[in-house]
């Protein structure tokens, strides 16, 4: 029952980036006849008012083998001309920080605003 719903598409890779309002999920994939792709998958929390509840958003891009390379060149040409020519006097490196230094800021946040009540 579940082969049907994923439609033979197992997940054998994901990787989850949390930004802001938007999470982003890197998810490789193989088809039934064991060839593999790239799910790229912009997710976003949205306030519903007809139900007063939330829903989440969803964007996908597939991305094939064939296309790995040029779709890196065009990524990585694309974000060094904002960081080269746009953007030069901003310091990227400031938002360097291991996504493990990312969840313990966040525990230690949510800790301290606990302790404070």
């Amino acid at each position: 029952m579940e082969e049907h719903k994923n439609n033979g598409r197992d997940e054998i890779y994901s990787e989850k980036v949390k930004a802001g309002k938007r999470t982003y999920f890197f998810d490789v994939k193989a088809t039934r006849s064991n060839d593999y792709y790239l799910t790229i998958t912009e997710s976003k929390k949205r306030y519903n008012k007809d139900d007063e509840g939330f829903t989440y958003e969803k964007h996908k891009i597939f991305l094939y083998k064939e296309d790995f390379n040029k779709f890196l060149d065009a990524l990585n040409n694309t974000v060094n001309h904002v960081k080269t020519e746009l953007m030069p006097d901003v310091d990227f490196d400031q938002f360097d920080q291991p996504r493990e230094e990312q969840e313990e800021a966040k525990t230690s946040t949510i800790d301290t605003e606990l302790k404070w009540d």
